[in-house]
């Protein structure tokens, strides 16, 4: 296997899909825990925005441009340092493609059809005559662009949601019958899940997504922000019931963002039959006070297009600095080199 990086640092990789605005699940799940990693000297974190995934879900390139945009601008919002880390487009280094098309030559057909994603789409077509209606080969072949994502940089960890674990284990899969037929070239990634956050649910119960129109989004007025919270689902037990935490959206978000000590104290409250607009009202609270730096660092950030499309283009620069030699190295092994 080729070398790492000069000071044998793990690669951590993580990239959020620019086919919406930012949401409390983005927050969660990726910002903040790839920022806190990102200061560990034992760390070299790969951060980017996955607009060529977006398309899979959206065709509206207004969409996919401003939630670029701010998804961007929401990494710089919250803390990130962009000298400490690799942070790009991944339409800025083709070498992704690439690697993707050579990647679908190795993947094999079935393992693609044992994908969640896909799996559910057909069991959601009532087309019985065409079970792949309307089914395109961008979500087919996403476990393939995101294994491209992942072997191009060598990540050793990718942080991801329990929902995103197949998808490890098919560029696992991926990268084993690569290094098995040209040699050890990729390294074998690991997937990072945090089994104490867990999905975070939308306002409707189920994940958070912007495929599902329920998200929370993070850069919104206090207000706003009070208004979504207000609306999330939750049961008709009344106040001085005892109520369940361990199946309430309301908790669970509540559990993504607090500490220890205020998650107990927010328990305690529940079993004591705390009423659904004070548990509402508590999340909010956290909430608020937790994204208010943010909001107000988003706000000046999103004022200088040019110093968000200056930090990506030299992140960019960095990325192919890493993929370059990569992809070289690809194709020797794949006999796609010069004769001599």
């Amino acid at each position: 296997m080729s070398e790492k990086n000069q000071n044998n640092q793990k690669r951590v990789l993580t990239g959020i899909t620019t086919s919406g605005i930012p949401h409390l699940g983005n927050l969660s799940g990726a910002v903040l825990p790839a920022i806190e990693a990102s200061k560990e000297k034992s760390v070299s974190s790969f951060l980017f925005l996955a607009d060529y995934h977006s398309l899979i879900k959206n065709i509206n390139p207004e969409l996919t441009h401003s939630s670029s945009f701010e998804i961007a601008a929401c990494w710089l919002a919250c803390g990130l340092n962009p000298e400490q880390v690799t942070f790009y487009r991944q339409s800025d280094v083709p070498h992704i493609f690439e690697l993707t098309w050579i990647l679908n030559c190795l993947a094999a057909k079935g393992l693609m059809n044992r994908a969640h994603a896909y799996k559910a789409a057909v069991a959601e077509n009532d087309n019985v005559v065409d079970p792949d209606k309307g089914i395109t080969m961008g979500l087919y072949n996403y476990p393939i662009l995101m294994a491209a994502d992942i072997l191009m940089f060598k990540a050793d960890i990718v942080p991801v949601g329990q929902d995103q674990k197949q998808h490890i284990e098919m560029t696992r899969d991926i990268a084993h019958r690569f290094n098995h037929h040209y040699g050890d070239i990729f390294s074998i990634p690991e997937a990072m899940i945090d089994e104490k956050k867990g999905i975070i649910p939308g306002n409707d119960g189920r994940k958070m997504s912007k495929s599902y129109n329920n998200t929370i989004p993070i850069f919104d007025t206090s207000k706003k922000l009070r208004k979504a919270i207000m609306k999330i689902k939750t049961n008709s037990l009344e106040p001085g019931v005892p109520k369940d935490s361990t199946d309430c959206s309301v908790f669970k978000i509540f559990q993504a963002f607090g500490s220890e000590d205020e998650i107990l104290n927010l328990n305690k409250k529940y079993e004591n039959g705390i009423a659904w607009g004070e548990a509402k009202e508590e999340l909010f609270n956290l909430l608020d006070e937790k994204i208010k730096p943010f909001r107000s660092e988003y706000e000046k950030i999103t004022q200088d297009k040019s110093y968000i499309e200056k930090t990506l283009r030299e992140g960019a620069q960095k990325a192919l600095s890493i993929s370059t030699p990569v992809i070289e190295e690809i194709r020797k092994a794949i006999g796609i080199k010069e004769f001599k």
